[in-house]
C-alpha cells in the first residue's frame, strides 16, 4: 500500500523542502540541445531595492506557469532570472541611509558613495530573490545577471558607442523634465502627467510706451514670469495686431520685452495673450528658437529660484509664486485669479511636482529605432495579448519623441563621454571623445587632461538591452544563438512604453531580429475597492503573509484564477481562502485514493487498458471527461487564458471528480478497472496541476507507487483523443441533473436524509431511457432511492410530488415518506410569509422617493429579490397542489 498521506495538508512541512532539492538537482537548469525546440522567458529584472509585492506575485506566478508548462512538453526552457540596478531608486535608499549617520553623498564624494551603493547592493540585494524562490519561481539561477555586471556594462557601453557613431545620440540643451527633489532629468514616460487643481493668474504687463495701458497674461506658474523673454499673441487676433511688434515692461524685473505674433497661439486661452519663457515651457522653448528670444533660466537644480532672481534667490519655487503674487498685488498688476484645473508632471520616483527646466542633455533619436519595431507589430511579429495592447503601442511609436538618457545621479552606468580640457579651452564644442574604453590622451591634441562626463545613463538605457544583454552580447556564444529570439514577455501595462517598446526596438537594432514574438500585458492589482495597491495608501497585501498563512500554492491558484486576460484584479484577503480550500481538496481527495489503492494493479498502459477491457460508464465518462480538460487547458495555456485554464482544472477535480466520480464508484472501488482509472486521474492530473500548484502537486507525486524522480521531470500527459466521447459524457450530465433534482425534491419536502424514496420515471424517448436504465444503479444510491421505477406515460396523482426536467417527469411517491397535513400547514406558511414580504416590496419599488434617490444597482438587487420571491411562492404552490 502506498504511504498514507497525513490527515491535513501543512504547506510549510513541503515548500522550503521541495525547492530546496529542485535547486539541488538542477532541475530549473536549461541548456541548448539540438534534440529540444527552445524556449525562454527573461524575467522584468525587478529592482535591486525592491521587495516582493502582489504585482510580482501575479508577474512571476504567471512566467512560473509557463516555464513549468513548457519544460513538461519536452521544450528546453530557460526562465533567464536578474535585477536591475535601478539608478534613481537605489540611490534614493542609499542616501536616507547615509542621512540616518547625519551625512550627505556629497560628504562621501562620488567614488566613495558608490563603493557604499555596492555595499548595500552585496547586503540587501539579493532579497527579492530569495522571495522569488519562495514564490516557487523556477530560473535558472545559476544565470542570473545585473544589470550593472562587468559584461552587462559593456555592452551598454558598445551600444551608447554604435549609437553615437551612426548620429543617434546627441548632445544639446533642451527643455527636459527635471526633478528638483532627484535633482536630475526624467524622460516624459518618467513624468506622467496627473491633474491637479490650481489657479490661472492674469498679470498686467504695461507697455513700454504708455505705461497706463497693459496687456494681461493668464498662467498658472507666475513664478517663472522672471524669466519671461516676450508676450506672445496670435497674429489673426485682431485684439492684438496693432502691438505687435512693440514692446512691454516686464513687472519686477522692468526688462522690456518683445510682443510677437505666432499662429500656435490659442486665441481662446486666457486672453489670448501669453507670456512667453523659453527657458521653462517646451512650447514656450519652441517659440524661443522660431524667434531668437532670449534663454533666461530662473531656476536652481533643486526648485530654488537662482541668483539671476535677485530678490527671489534662495526661495523655493513655490514660496516665490506667493512673493511675486503679493508683489504685483501690491504694484496693482495682479489682475484677477481663476480656479483652474491643470496637468502637471510627477516625477515617477518621489512623485514631486517635475519642472520644464533647460538643461544640457544626452538624447537618443528614436524616430529611426522605431521604424522596424512598428512594422514588426503591424505585420504580427509581435503579437499583444490582449490585442489591444497592439493599438496603445502603435499610437505611442508613431509619435515618438526623442529619449533623454543623461541622469544627474551618481549611480548607473556613467555615460562614455570624455571631454578634452585643452581643446575644450579652445572651442567649448570642440574635445568631444566618445570611447568603449577611458582613452589615455585626447586622439587630437594628444593632451592627456581628460575628464569623463559626470552623468550617468537611464536606467532603462541598460533595460531596453535585457533580452540579448542577457547572453552576454557583443560575444557570439551557442546560448545566445539558441534562446534568442525569446519566446514571450510577461510584463504590466505601466512599462509598455519604459520597456517593452525599446526593448523591440534594440532587438531589431542590435540583433537584426525580434527579441520576443509573444507579449502577455496582465492587469494591475487594486483592492477591493478597485484602488491601486500601494504602501502609502496603507491597501496593500503582503504575499509573504498570504504565504505564511495560506501557502505558497494557494496564493498562486487564487491570483490567476481571479484574473481575466489582461484585466485589472479587485483582491481582498478573503480571496486566498480558494486557492486554500482547492489545495485542501486535492490533499484529501489523493488521501482518499492512496488509502483504497492496490498499487499492484495500476501498473498498466492506460490506452491499451482502454482497448482491452470493457469500462463501465462511469470510468469511460470521468476519462473523456479529463482528457476533454486536457484539451482546453492546453488551448488556454495557449492563448494566454491563464484563468479559465485554472477555472477548467479547479470544476474538473472539484466538481466532477470529487463530487461525482469519487462518490460513484465508492462500491466498486476495489474492482481493477477503477483502480486503475481512479489512479491514472490522480496521477495525470497531478502533471496538470503541477505548474499552478508546483509544491502540492510535488509532495503527492512522490507518495505514488514507484514515484522515482520530480514531477518537474515528467511529461506533460499526451491528449487521448480516442477516448473522448460527447455521448458518454452527456448520459452522465443528464444522470447527475437528474440525481441533483431528486436530492432538491428531498430537501424542499424535507424528507428525512437517511430515508430511502421511490421514484417513477417518465421518460418517452427510447435512447434516454436505455441510458438511465443503464446507469439505475448509480442513480439509486447516490438519490437515496428504493424502487426506480420507469413508466411510458405520466398521470397525476394525489400524495405525489412530481417535477419536469427536460423530457422527463420525475416523481416521487409521499405515502409513508413525510406528514402530508404537516406539510400542507408547513407550505401554507411560507406563502403566507412571502406573501407578506412581496406587499412589503412592491410598496417599497412603488416609492418614487426610494427608486429615483437610491443608487440603481441597488433598486435593481431589490428588483431582483421580489422576482424570486414569486418563484418561490409559484413553487410552494405546485408543491401544495401535488399534496392534495
Amino acid at each position: 500500500m502506498a504511504e498514507e498521506l497525513s490527515k491535513q495538508y501543512n504547506p510549510k512541512d513541503t515548500e522550503d523542502k521541495w525547492y530546496k532539492i529542485w535547486e539541488q538537482n538542477n532541475l530549473f537548469s536549461a541548456q541548448a540541445s539540438a534534440d529540444k525546440i527552445p524556449y525562454c522567458i527573461v524575467i522584468p529584472p525587478p529592482n535591486v531595492t525592491g521587495i516582493l509585492h502582489m504585482g510580482h506575485a501575479l508577474n512571476n506566478s504567471i512566467q512560473d506557469i509557463l516555464i513549468r508548462y513548457k519544460k513538461m512538453k519536452g521544450f528546453s526552457a530557460l526562465w533567464m532570472p536578474g535585477t536591475d540596478h535601478a539608478g534613481i531608486a537605489t540611490q534614493n535608499v542609499v542616501e536616507k541611509a547615509l542621512a540616518k549617520e547625519g551625512l550627505k553623498r556629497q560628504d562621501l564624494g562620488r567614488e566613495k558613495f558608490v563603493s557604499r551603493v555596492w555595499e548595500w547592493k552585496q547586503l540587501y540585494g539579493t532579497t527579492i530573490i530569495n522571495q522569488l524562490k519562495k514564490l516557487g519561481c523556477a530560473c535558472d539561477w545559476e544565470r542570473i545577471r545585473f544589470t550593472m555586471d562587468q559584461d552587462y556594462s559593456a555592452a551598454v557601453t558598445e551600444v551608447f558607442v554604435r549609437l553615437y557613431e551612426k548620429k543617434l545620440i546627441y548632445q544639446g540643451h533642451y527643455i527636459i523634465n527635471w526633478c528638483p527633489r532627484c535633482q536630475t532629468a526624467l524622460s516624459d514616460e518618467e513624468a506622467s502627467h496627473i491633474e491637479l487643481q490650481g489657479n490661472l493668474y492674469y498679470l498686467k504687463y504695461p507697455l513700454k510706451d504708455n505705461p497706463q495701458e497693459f496687456i494681461s497674461v493668464a498662467t498658472t506658474r507666475p513664478e517663472t514670469m522672471l524669466g519671461d523673454t516676450a508676450v506672445a499673441v496670435n497674429p489673426k487676433d485682431k485684439r492684438y495686431k496693432k502691438y505687435v511688434g512693440k514692446y512691454l515692461i516686464l513687472p519686477i524685473v522692468n526688462r522690456p520685452i518683445k510682443i510677437i505674433a505666432d499662429s500656435t497661439i490659442d486665441m481662446e486661452f486666457g486672453t489670448g495673450a501669453v507670456k512667453v519663457t523659453p527657458a521653462h515651457d517646451p512650447n514656450d522653448y519652441a517659440l524661443g528658437k522660431k524667434h531668437g528670444l532670449e534663454f533666461i533660466n530662473v531656476l536652481d537644480p533643486d526648485g530654488k529660484m537662482n541668483a539671476s532672481t535677485q530678490k527671489f534667490a534662495g526661495l523655493d519655487r513655490f514660496k516665490a509664486r506667493e512673493t511675486v503674487l503679493e508683489e504685483l498685488k501690491l504694484l496693482g498688476l495682479l489682475e484677477k485669479t481663476a480656479a483652474h484645473t491643470l496637468s502637471a508632471g510627477h516625477c515617477y520616483r518621489c512623485h514631486t511636482i517635475v519642472e520644464p527646466y533647460l538643461s544640457k542633455q544626452w538624447f537618443v533619436k528614436m524616430k529611426p529605432l522605431a521604424k522596424p519595431a512598428i512594422a514588426a507589430v503591424k505585420k504580427d511579429k509581435i503579437k499583444f495579448h490582449p490585442a489591444r495592447w497592439t493599438k496603445v503601442y502603435l499610437n505611442w511609436m508613431n509619435n515618438i519623441q526623442d529619449w533623454c538618457i543623461s541622469r544627474q545621479i551618481w549611480w548607473g552606468h556613467r555615460i562614455p563621454v570624455y571631454y578634452c580640457k585643452a581643446c575644450q579651452a579652445k572651442n567649448s564644442k570642440a574635445g568631444i571623445i566618445v570611447s568603449r574604453t577611458k582613452p589615455l590622451k585626447c586622439p587630437k591634441c594628444s593632451s592627456e587632461d581628460l575628464i569623463q562626463d559626470e552623468d550617468v545613463l537611464d536606467t532603462w538605457f541598460s533595460s531596453w538591452l535585457w533580452p540579448f544583454a542577457t547572453f552576454y552580447w557583443p560575444q557570439k556564444n551557442k546560448d545566445a544563438k539558441y534562446f534568442y529570439p525569446t519566446a514571450t514577455l510577461v510584463t504590466a501595462p505601466e512599462i509598455i512604453f519604459f520597456w517593452v517598446a525599446r526593448m523591440i526596438m534594440a532587438g531589431f537594432e542590435f540583433k537584426k531580429q525580434l527579441p520576443f514574438k509573444d507579449v502577455y500585458i496582465h492587469g494591475t492589482v487594486r483592492d477591493s475597492q478597485g484602488k491601486k495597491m500601494s504602501k502609502s495608501l496603507g491597501n496593500a497585501i503582503d504575499p509573504l503573509e498570504i504565504i505564511a498563512e495560506y501557502g505558497t500554492d494557494a496564493l498562486r491558484y487564487s491570483l490567476i484564477s481571479i484574473t481575466s486576460q489582461g484585466q485589472d484584479i479587485y483582491l481582498s484577503k478573503e480571496k486566498f481562502e480558494q486557492g486554500r480550500n482547492f489545495a485542501n481538496k486535492i490533499w484529501n481527495a489523493a488521501r482518499f485514493i492512496l488509502i483504497n489503492l492496490k498499487p499492484e494493479e495500476v501498473n498498466v498502459d492506460l490506452c491499451l487498458f482502454f482497448k482491452r477491457e470493457q469500462l463501465d460508464p462511469v470510468n469511460r465518462w470521468i476519462l473523456s471527461r479529463f482528457y476533454t480538460t486536457l484539451s482546453k487547458v492546453e488551448k488556454d495555456l495557449d492563448d494566454f487564458k491563464f484563468n479559465e485554464a485554472a477555472g477548467s482544472l479547479y470544476a474538473f477535480f472539484w466538481h466532477e471528480f470529487c463530487d461525482w466520480y469519487l462518490e460513484l464508484i465508492k462500491p466498486q472501488i476495489s474492482q481493477k478497472t477503477t483502480q486503475v482509472v481512479m489512479y491514472k486521474i490522480l496521477e495525470k492530473y497531478l502533471r496538470l496541476i503541477h505548474p499552478f500548484m508546483p509544491f502540492i502537486s510535488e509532495e503527492i507525486w512522490q507518495r505514488l507507487p514507484g514515484a522515482k524522480d520530480s514531477i518537474m521531470q515528467q511529461h506533460w500527459p499526451h491528449l487521448q483523443g480516442g477516448l473522448i466521447n460527447r455521448k458518454d459524457e452527456e448520459q452522465m450530465e443528464l444522470a447527475f441533473e437528474l440525481i441533483n433534482t431528486i436530492r432538491n425534491m428531498r430537501a424542499e419536502l424535507e424528507v428525512n436524509p437517511a430515508s430511502r424514496v421511490d421514484i417513477q420515471l417518465t421518460v418517452n424517448n427510447q435512447l434516454t431511457r436505455e441510458s438511465l436504465e443503464m446507469l439505475a444503479s448509480y442513480i439509486k444510491n447516490l438519490a437515496k432511492i428504493n424502487n426506480l421505477i420507469f413508466t411510458d406515460q405520466y398521470i397525476p396523482q394525489i400524495n405525489q410530488y412530481a417535477v419536469v426536467l427536460k423530457d422527463l417527469h420525475v416523481v416521487m411517491p409521499l405515502a409513508g415518506v413525510i406528514n402530508i397535513t404537516e406539510q400542507l400547514e408547513k407550505i401554507a406558511l411560507k406563502i403566507e410569509k412571502l406573501k407578506a414580504e412581496i406587499k412589503n416590496k412592491e410598496g417599497m419599488l412603488a416609492n418614487k422617493n426610494f427608486t429615483s434617490r437610491a443608487p440603481e444597482e441597488i433598486v435593481e438587487t431589490e428588483r431582483n429579490k421580489l422576482a424570486d420571491m414569486h418563484e418561490q411562492v409559484k413553487k410552494l404552490e405546485v408543491i401544495k397542489n401535488g399534496l392534495h
